[in-house]
């Protein structure tokens, strides 16, 4: 096999764009923590440092999951399926960039997000990917709160504490999880029903995971505008929010009305718009003063 596509194979093994809205994130805890911004080197390190452990999560959860990848139309390209890794060269790699983000974030910031991380790591690529994903169709709410970290892992990397505005921002991604995933899961519901993988729209039904998709968004609109609530975000980020949860929501009874699966797929993607959006928002209020 050619180096480059030796490369590749790795790279999609660490799911890129997964990690790359959780550096986002991460990034956006980090610049919303304090007001004077650390150094960009010391920024860079640490998101360095929270990537590879992210990345190490999910080439360990593809591990894991090769089988179930293998016969889903949506994982089947990844590399394990395709047979361009072995599994003992995954892992090797696995946990080898998994000790190495540990271990500069234990020696160049601090032990406190290396924990943190650590938590985040073991939750997502053990305890959802080996015992909740197969064990309630309730996973991905309770897995999902360590997909949620990442801008508490950002803020506590440059503040070396657990700050409730940190927190908060942790809420909101662990409120959105449900919606963005279970949307995807009605459109792939057969591929995990086949797998006898018990997501939501498997176990309960469609019209059910369209209700509690509906349900999940009105939570979610309303713990969006707690960021401007508790004073730490202003106006700029209301009206975002506002206006990003309105379309949301409009997405989600959208599809609560509709037979059409592709009205799920198109809330799945607005979904990680939202989110991506709404971090930004965040950084933008915090950067532009209205007087």
């Amino acid at each position: 096999m050619e180096k480059m596509t030796l490369l590749k194979s790795y790279y999609a093994l660490c799911k890129p764009n997964v990690v790359y809205m959780m550096l986002i994130c991460a990034f956006v805890g980090m610049l919303l923590a304090e007001e004077a911004v650390s150094s960009f080197s010391y920024l860079c390190i640490s998101l360095f440092g929270i990537a590879l452990c992210a990345s190490s999560a999910a080439a360990i959860n593809q591990v894991i999951d090769r089988k179930t990848d293998a016969s889903m139309t949506r994982t089947d390209q990844r590399p394990l399926p395709k047979g361009e890794l072995s599994v003992m060269h995954a892992s090797i790699f696995a946990m080898t960039i998994g000790v190495i983000g540990a271990l500069i974030l234990f020696f160049y910031v601090n032990t406190l997000t290396m924990l943190l991380t650590i938590g985040s790591l073991i939750g997502y690529a053990f305890i959802y990917t080996v015992y909740l994903k197969r064990a309630t169709p309730q996973n991905i709410v309770i897995g999902g709160l360590a997909g949620a970290a990442p801008p508490l892992l950002g803020w506590s990397s440059v503040t070396n504490t657990i700050d409730p505005y940190a927190l908060l921002l942790v809420l909101i991604i662990f409120v959105w999880t449900p919606p963005h995933f279970w949307a995807l899961a009605i459109y792939r519901k057969d591929e995990y029903a086949k797998e006898s993988i018990p997501m939501m729209p498997v176990t309960h039904g469609v019209s059910f995971t369209k209700l509690q998709i509906v349900l999940y968004t009105i939570i979610l609109f309303i713990v969006s505008v707690l960021p401007y609530i508790v004073l730490m975000s202003g106006v700029i980020y209301l009206i975002s929010a506002l206006i990003l949860s309105s379309v949301f929501l409009y997405y989600s009874l959208k599809l609560f009305y509709s037979d059409n699966d592709e009205d799920a797929m198109r809330t799945f993607q607005f979904s990680i718009y939202y989110i991506f959006l709404i971090f930004l928002a965040l950084l933008a209020d915090h950067y532009i003063i209205i007087d």
